[in-house]
């Protein structure tokens, strides 16, 4: 099968973005957290997921894969705190529904201290806005996503490395037998920004190609684990140089579960979003490896800046603010790279 491009990171789908991803002659999409799956059980239902494939198959959309399930789904695992098994429990009922209605690929992240930025409104290419992240700003700015972070009650703040290693043992060893059973590939996210030091208190564990690697081993190389290889926070760690490392490694295993493609421009401790084409590696020659080294799946766009007309993406995650110039900018540019390369299959425009 050939490389494929599939409209990604939506939150909310509407009518909207099912004619925005026809639009841009796209065939799948890919989803984050949809707020179109309440999950009200703790799970998210069989009836609520094939909604949501009906409302896709609708328009021609086949639905590649989710993404990170609600915080409150899983909170208690990722802290390590009672009513993991519970929770656990739960996560299995959600890879069992999954498979029922033929969705194949869950997406997870193991970051109890979630995502950090501290700017959100950085000054890219003509005035675009973009993230950033400076570690020796921390002190002062904190993580300038704080609203999307949650601790549980009975956390006290702060958390070992190998307190992370250890949680994040017990969820590979509940849900990834449930998963070989069904047919569904859980897909690791790296942690952004990947720096050693704890953030927040907590300890951060996927920050370089050696923790990916760890992870591959901690499950023993079971085929329903997968990297969900997001370009941007592994350009991060080491540039071109890490995202080389990590695609010849996982992609010969068939090890890539499918790609977030995004870069930035420098490394740990300080890096700045951009546009693709600008950043640290050269996306074509990435693509190329990419293909070189076994990987069939699926691309999606990911965080892209905000241009003039736009919305702030960051702070408006509706249906409206998502069509946006840069997203669509996006997935021009790896169309016109998949199809020069002539590797692009479905989704071709």
């Amino acid at each position: 099968m050939a490389l494929r491009l599939a409209l990604g990171h939506i939150d909310e789908f509407d009518d909207s973005v099912a004619v925005f991803a026809q639009q841009l002659g796209l065939t799948g999409v890919q989803f984050h957290t949809p707020t179109n799956l309440p999950g009200t059980p703790g799970y998210w239902t069989v009836d609520e997921l094939a909604a949501l494939v009906r409302h896709c198959d609708s328009y021609g959309l086949v639905v590649e894969g989710l993404e990170n399930v609600p915080l409150w789904h899983w909170d208690k695992v990722l802290f390590g705190l009672p009513g993991r098994d519970e929770q656990l429990e739960n996560y299995q009922r959600t890879i069992r529904n999954l498979a029922a209605v033929g969705i194949g690929v869950l997406g997870h992240h193991f970051m109890p201290g979630y995502v950090w930025r501290t700017d959100l409104r950085a000054a890219g290419r003509g005035g675009a806005l973009v993230t950033a992240f400076d570690l020796t700003r921390v002190p002062d700015t904190g993580n300038a996503l704080a609203d999307y972070k949650l601790a549980p009650a009975g956390f006290d703040t702060t958390m070992t490395l190998d307190h992370v290693w250890a949680n994040y043992q017990v969820f590979l060893e509940s849900v990834l037998p449930v998963a070989e059973e069904v047919g569904v590939r859980l897909a690791l996210h790296p942690d952004d920004p990947p720096v050693d030091e704890p953030l927040g208190g907590i300890a951060r564990a996927f920050t370089s190609p050696g923790g990916l690697k760890r992870a591959y081993e901690l499950s023993g190389g079971s085929p329903a684990w997968g990297l969900n290889l997001c370009l941007g926070t592994v350009s991060e760690m080491d540039g071109e140089r890490s995202v080389n490392e990590v695609i010849d490694f996982f992609g010969p295993l068939g090890g890539i579960a499918y790609v977030h493609f995004r870069d930035v421009q420098g490394t740990v401790p300080a890096f700045t979003e951009c546009f693709l084409g600008e950043g640290n590696y050269r996306p074509a020659q990435v693509i190329r490896r990419l293909a070189d080294n076994g990987f069939d799946g699926f691309i999606i766009d990911d965080h892209v800046p905000a241009m003039i007309g736009d919305p702030d993406t960051w702070a408006d995650t509706s249906p409206e603010a998502y069509n946006s110039r840069a997203r669509a900018h996006a997935i021009g540019y790896l169309q016109g790279i998949l199809h020069t390369l002539d590797l692009d299959g479905p989704g071709r425009s």
